[in-house]
C-alpha cells in the first residue's frame, strides 16, 4: 500500500476529467482543469473531508467498495482501475468487466486455423472458438450468466459429461475444481461473478460441495485428455495452454496423437457434428434448427 502515490494517482485523474463527461455543468470560471475534490467525493458517495486526506496521503485505507466507488467517479479503465487497487492494497478485481477477448490471445488465435484452439476465462467461460475446436468438443461459446461457465454445466446437466469417457469423470471434477479454487482467490472476496457460480454449484451438487471442502489447488496447463467426439470417436489429444498476464484468461489449443483427425476437423460442420447432443453446454443448438 502506498497512500502518498494513491494521492498523487487520484489527483491526477480528478484533473484531467472533464465536468461536462460526467454530468456536471461546464464552462464559466473554474479555478482547476478538471472537476474539484467535493465533485470526485460527491460522484463517489463520499465526504469531502475524506477524499481530501486520501488525495493528500493520510487518513485511513480505503476499503475495496470505497476504491470501487472512486474508480466509476473518475471513470477509470480497466488498468487504471486495476493500479488503483493495487496503490490501496487490494488485489485486483476480476469479473467487473464484459468478457472480451484480449487483444494478445486474439491475434495468437488468428494464427491458429488449422489447430483445435479456444479462449476460456479463468472460470472456465467459454469467450471464443475457432471451426475446429467447435467441432472438436462442441460450440460452447455464445452462453451468459453463470451458464457460461463449463463448470455449471459439468456439476449440473449430466448430459455435459458425455464429452468425456466415464472413466475420466473424477479426474476432470478434482481438476477443475482445484482450478476454480485458484482462480477464486485470484479474483479476491468481493467478486460477484465467481460468488454466484460457486454458491450455485454449492446448492446444486453434492459432488462439487465436496471436493471445493478438500481445499485442492492445481493450475491447468499441459492436460493430456480424451474426448468423445460423436462422429469421430474417442480422440487422445494433449491440451496446451497460455494464461495471460493477468490470469484472467487462457488460450487453449488441442493436439490430436492422429493427426490424420484434422484435416476432418477442419471441413466437418460443428452443428451436423454436434446436432442431437442433449448437453446445453454443446452450445447454442437451439439456433440449429
Amino acid at each position: 500500500m502506498d497512500l502518498g502515490e494513491l494521492g498523487s494517482f487520484l489527483r491526477s485523474r480528478r484533473d484531467r476529467l472533464r465536468p461536462e463527461a460526467v454530468g456536471l455543468p461546464g464552462g464559466g470560471r473554474r479555478r482547476v482543469p478538471g472537476l474539484r475534490r467535493d465533485e470526485v467525493a460527491e460522484l463517489a458517495s463520499l465526504s469531502a473531508d475524506y477524499y481530501t486526506e486520501l488525495e493528500q496521503g493520510r487518513g485511513q485505507t480505503p476499503s475495496e467498495p470505497v476504491v470501487h466507488a472512486l474508480a466509476r467517479a473518475l471513470r477509470l479503465g480497466p488498468d487504471e482501475t486495476a493500479h488503483l487497487f493495487h496503490l490501496a492494497g487490494h488485489p485486483a478485481p476480476f469479473g467487473a468487466e464484459s468478457v472480451q477477448m484480449q487483444s494478445a490471445l486474439q491475434q495468437l488465435m488468428t494464427r491458429l486455423e488449422n489447430t483445435p484452439a479456444m479462449v476460456i476465462t479463468d472460470i472456465h467461460e467459454v469467450v471464443v472458438q475457432n471451426h475446429s475446436a467447435q467441432v472438436l468438443v462442441g460450440p460452447q461459446a455464445g452462453l451468459t450468466g453463470i451458464r457460461a461457465s463449463f463448470l455449471y454445466h459439468w456439476f449440473t446437466v449430466p448430459a455435459t459429461r458425455d464429452l468425456y469417457p466415464p472413466e475420466d469423470h473424477d479426474y476432470h471434477s478434482r481438476l477443475l475444481v482445484s482450478d476454480l479454487r485458484a482462480a477464486v482467490a485470484r479474483r479476491g472476496p468481493t467478486d460477484a461473478v465467481s460468488r454466484e457460480l460457486i454458491g450455485h454449484l454449492l446448492d446444486a451438487s453434492d459432488e462439487f460441495a465436496g471436493l471445493w471442502r478438500a481445499h485442492e489447488v492445481k493450475v491447468r496447463h499441459e492436460e493430456y485428455k480424451r474426448v468423445v467426439n460423436p462422429v469421430l470417436g474417442t480422440l487422445k489429444v494433449t491440451c496446451n495452454s497460455i494464461v495471460t498476464a493477468d490470469a484472467a484468461q487462457r488460450l487453449l489449443w488441442f493436439v490430436p496423437d492422429d493427426a490424420g483427425v484434422v484435416p476432418r476437423l477442419r471441413t466437418l460442420d460443428p452443428a451436423d457434428v454436434w446436432r442431437d447432443t442433449p448437453g446445453p453446454a454443446f452450445g447454442l443448438a437451439g439456433t440449429w434448427g
